[in-house]
């Protein structure tokens, strides 16, 4: 291991020499790739932990430096300027000198994704606290960025006649509806139905994010209708009745991109080219799952309480009857175990008696739980940062056992009004202002009014 970094960590060229001396051999590159491949699981954490500790940054240099920009803080701009341009290149990790070089070699690209992918897994998993660990995955990310900003992406629109090893990477990298034979993938990218990928020149074959496309009458708020609906396998489009473009699963295919901005320029590149084919289409929007909603109410039904406050007394005395148990504690428990199974909805009494409560928690969930003074739940966070408006919950709008258990069921339409896109992500990144309908605020309001927390 220490034999293999010796040779191919290349130590940095001097401030004089770094645009002289000849790169070293791509053999340098190929071995390494080699070796790390060949390395069992267990031991990459200890194989990516020496190469950022020891062959990062040369922090002595970095502190001699810094004093000598001290030190000509008085003099002329342009010895001031050379001296911050020294200390930015001292700043440079040796091993960043070897990623570059990986990047160039078949497949080095690819590589380097699946290298950060195993660190992000390391660093998360708490399999190593080690600062260098994490200054090796800024290292990845900041080149990352580089090489696929979104100028040197292609959009693919994915067809029943592009490659069956596309099409069969498109079905295994579905993230949010399962495919669950080649005849759902072929309605998928069939009429009515519109499938994109970016790819990227250095990974041909590799769909790097995934956008899939329902074209309909009017906006969709269920989702069995899109992908469990075979009666359009073979039709033909009629494009006069296409008014509306559902944004209803969205895939990051590749786990070393995660901070890689790519599906926000997916979506907006996509609704470029459906108003080029539909030029009167003037609806767009998602349909979204709400991961996290039954987690949440879980545990604000578990806190110090038992979640009382969450309901009306009126409402646990329905759930009581509803689910034939006792007041206090045994009714909030039978309703988490109702949560936890998904047999409420196998009962209408307590589906009625649910709806109203569980669509007011599923507001407030989206629109006033925040991490940091954004949205706690990722997927409304991503598509409010595109600028799009929270438009509309949707009640029994996925009742597969993965939608009643994530989210009870409910989805929610992040609708896409173009000309307030910018003004709408401008405000929530900067103001932290949520843009949402009168559904939605009318929910939130009921919550607020009903709920004591």
């Amino acid at each position: 291991m220490d034999e293999l970094l010796r040779k191919t960590v290349a130590l940095l060229p001097s401030y004089e020499t770094r645009d002289k001396t000849p790169p070293p051999p791509e053999s340098h590159s190929v071995e390494f790739i080699n070796f790390y491949r060949s390395l069992e699981k267990e031991y990459r954490p200890e194989f990516l932990e020496r190469l950022s500790q020891e062959y990062g940054v040369d922090h002595k240099g970095v502190s001699e430096l810094a004093g000598k920009l001290l030190e000509t803080q008085l003099r002329d701009a342009a010895t001031i300027l050379q001296v911050e341009d020294r200390l930015r290149y001292s700043l440079t990790p040796r091993y960043r000198q070897l990623l570059s070089h990986i990047s160039r070699v078949e497949g080095g690209v690819k590589f380097l994704v699946d290298l950060r992918a195993d660190v992000i897994e390391i660093t998360s998993n708490k399999a190593s606290d080690s600062p260098h660990l994490r200054d090796l995955n800024g290292t990845l990310k900041g080149l990352l960025s580089e090489w696929f900003s979104v100028g040197l992406l292609t959009l693919e629109r994915i067809t029943w006649q592009s490659p069956c090893e596309l099409l069969q990477k498109i079905s295994q990298y579905e993230a949010v509806h399962p495919v669950r034979n080649w005849t759902d993938i072929k309605r998928r990218v069939g009429p009515y139905r519109r499938c994109y990928a970016f790819t990227h020149a250095s990974m041909p074959g590799e769909p790097l994010v995934v956008l899939h496309v329902a074209l309909t009458e009017e906006i969709s708020s269920n989702i069995q209708s899109i992908v469990r609906e075979f009666a359009t396998l073979d039709a033909d489009e009629e494009a006069s009745t296409i008014k509306a473009a559902i944004f209803y699963s969205i895939s990051s295919t590749q786990a070393g991109l995660q901070g890689v901005e790519l599906g926000n320029y997916l979506i907006k590149r996509v609704v470029r080219e459906l108003q080029s084919e539909f030029p009167h289409m003037s609806q767009f929007s998602s349909l979204s799952p709400i991961p996290g909603f039954t987690a949440w109410l879980q545990g604000m039904l578990g806190r110090g309480g038992g979640g009382a406050e969450l309901l009306t007394e009126r409402e646990w005395r329905e759930v009581e009857e509803a689910a034939g148990v006792g007041p206090g504690a045994a009714v909030v428990e039978a309703l988490r175990r109702l949560l936890a199974s998904g047999d409420w909805q196998r009962s209408d009494r307590l589906a009625r008696s649910l709806e109203p409560v569980l669509m007011r928690l599923c507001a407030w969930y989206l629109y006033g739980e925040k991490r940091r003074g954004y949205a706690l739940n990722p997927v409304a966070n991503f598509h409010l940062q595109n600028g799009a408006t929270m438009w509309r919950l949707n009640w029994q709008a996925d009742t597969s056992p993965r939608g009643v258990a994530n989210s009870c069921g409910i989805m929610v339409n992040y609708r896409y009004f173009l000309q307030e896109t910018a003004a709408n992500s401008a405000a929530y990144l900067q103001g932290k202002v949520v843009p949402a309908s009168e559904q939605v605020l009318g929910l939130v309001a009921q919550f607020q009014q009903n709920s004591k927390l």
